[in-house]
C-alpha cells in the first residue's frame, strides 16, 4: 500500500499560533494567509510598545513599519539587527531574525534594505499510519529594498519592493504531489507627516500599505495558491518634551488585513470545496477591496496597538504597550514592556510580552522576548 504523507498547512498554523486561543464558535472566522511571519514584529523597540511603529520617529528598523520616515532621520546611516525566539511555550527551536538599515543619500532622500528570516525548527514527518518518514526544517525569508523621499519639509513618501521565499515543504516527498518552495513578489507604499518642532515635540502621523503582491503556492497547481498578508496601517504619535533630558512619546497604530475572510465551513465536502475554490479564484487586486465587504464586521477586523516610550537624555528608554485583536479574528491580546540603552554609537533594545492566561487558555505568545541592536554609524546630523 502506498503511504500518504500527513503534511498540511495546519502544521504550520500550529507553529505560528497567530490565534491565542482555540475557538469553537461557528461565528468565528479568522482571516488566514500564507507567510504570516510577515505579520510578526521584527523590531524590539516597537515590540515594547505593543507593536506600534508606523508614526514613531525613524530608526534602523523603520523599513519594517514605514519607509517614508527615513528622510527625517537624524543619523545618515544606521544598521539594526533583532532576534526573537518565537512561541517559547510551545517550541524551543523556532525563531525570527531580522537585519535592516538605511542610508540617507542627501537631506531629501534615503535608500534602505532589510531581511527577515523565520525558522520553524525541526518537524517530525509521519505517514497516515503514524510511521516516521523523516524530519523537515521549514524556513521562510523576505528581502526588501526601499526608496524614500521628502515631498515637502514635513511630508515624506516611501516605496519598497519585497521578494518572499517560503520553503515549508523542505524534505517532504508525497506520491502524486510535487512540493516546492513558494515564492512571491510584493510592494509597499507609505506616507509620513513629521509634525515635530525643533525640540522634537509635536504630532506625527503615517499610513503604510504593505505586502501588495502575488499569491503564493507550494505545488504546481495554480488553483491552490493563497493570499499573502496585504495590510493597511494607520499610525499616530505625539511627543512631549519636558526639558533637554526628558521626553515621552505616545503612539497608536490601527491595522487591517486586506484579505477577505475565507468561506464558512458547512460540513458538506462538495459545498466547502466549491466555496474554497471560488475564494481562491478571486484576483489579488479584487481581494483587497473585497476585504472591506466580506460581511466579517469591519470594526472587528481591526487590530489596535497602543504604546508609550519615556526617553532620558537620548540614552535610556522605558516602554510599555498593549495589543488588541477581536476574539473572532484571532483573539490576540497582550501587554508588552521594553527597555532601551544607547552608549556612543550602539543602541540595545529589549522587549517582553507579558504572560497571560493559564492552562489550555494560556497565550502561546507569552514570554516572547525580543533582543535588538542598532548601530548608529553617522551622527553628523545631530
Amino acid at each position: 500500500m502506498k503511504k500518504s504523507l500527513r503534511f498540511s498547512l495546519t502544521l504550520i498554523a500550529i507553529a505560528y499560533c497567530l490565534s491565542a486561543e482555540a475557538q469553537s464558535d461557528q461565528t468565528i472566522n479568522v482571516v488566514t494567509t500564507a507567510v504570516p511571519f510577515l505579520r510578526i514584529s521584527p523590531d524590539a523597540r516597537a515590540g515594547g510598545m505593543g507593536d506600534a511603529g508606523i508614526a514613531t520617529m525613524p530608526d534602523a528598523n523603520s523599513p519594517f513599519w514605514n519607509l517614508a520616515k527615513l528622510p527625517f532621520a537624524k543619523s545618515n546611516f544606521q544598521i539594526g539587527a533583532t532576534y526573537t525566539p518565537w512561541l517559547k511555550d510551545i517550541a524551543k527551536d523556532v525563531y525570527l531574525a531580522s537585519l535592516s538599515g538605511y542610508y540617507k543619500v542627501d537631506d531629501q532622500s534615503a535608500i534602505s534594505a532589510s531581511m527577515r528570516y523565520f525558522s520553524l525548527g525541526q518537524i517530525q514527518l509521519t505517514d497516515f499510519s503514524g510511521n516516521d518518514i523523516g524530519t523537515s526544517r521549514p524556513k521562510e525569508f523576505a528581502i526588501d529594498f526601499g526608496y524614500s523621499r521628502k515631498l515637502t519639509e514635513k511630508l515624506g513618501v516611501g516605496v519598497g519592493l519585497r521578494y518572499i521565499n517560503s520553503n515549508l515543504a523542505a524534505g517532504v516527498a508525497s506520491p502524486g504531489v510535487n512540493y516546492k518552495a513558494g515564492t512571491a513578489v510584493a510592494g509597499d507604499i507609505s506616507l509620513f507627516q513629521n509634525g515635530t518642532d525643533s525640540k522634537g515635540e509635536g504630532f506625527n502621523w503615517g499610513i503604510s500599505i504593505s505586502n501588495l503582491g502575488s499569491k503564493i503556492g507550494y505545488t504546481s497547481d495554480a488553483k491552490t495558491k493563497d493570499y499573502i498578508p496585504a495590510n493597511l496601517g494607520i499610525g499616530l504619535a505625539y511627543t512631549k518634551v519636558f526639558d533637554e533630558f526628558n521626553r515621552i512619546t505616545f503612539a497608536a497604530d490601527v491595522n487591517k488585513l486586506l484579505v477577505p475572510a475565507p468561506p464558512t465551513y458547512t460540513g458538506d465536502d462538495k459545498i466547502d470545496s466549491t466555496n474554497l475554490s471560488n475564494y481562491r479564484s478571486n484576483s489579488v487586486f479584487g481581494s483587497w477591496f473585497k476585504s472591506f465587504s466580506d460581511g466579517g464586521g469591519q470594526f472587528k477586523s481591526l487590530q489596535f496597538s497602543l504604546g508609550a516610550e519615556y526617553l532620558y537624555n537620548e540614552q535610556f528608554a522605558v516602554r510599555v504597550g498593549y495589543f488588541y485583536e477581536d476574539k473572532t479574528k484571532g483573539n490576540r491580546k497582550f501587554f508588552t514592556v521594553g527597555l532601551g540603552l544607547k552608549y556612543n554609537t550602539i543602541g540595545i533594545n529589549f522587549s517582553y510580552l507579558v504572560p497571560s492566561g493559564n492552562g489550555i487558555t494560556r497565550n502561546p505568545l507569552s514570554n516572547t522576548l525580543r533582543f535588538g541592536l542598532v548601530f548608529d554609524l553617522d551622527n553628523s546630523n545631530e
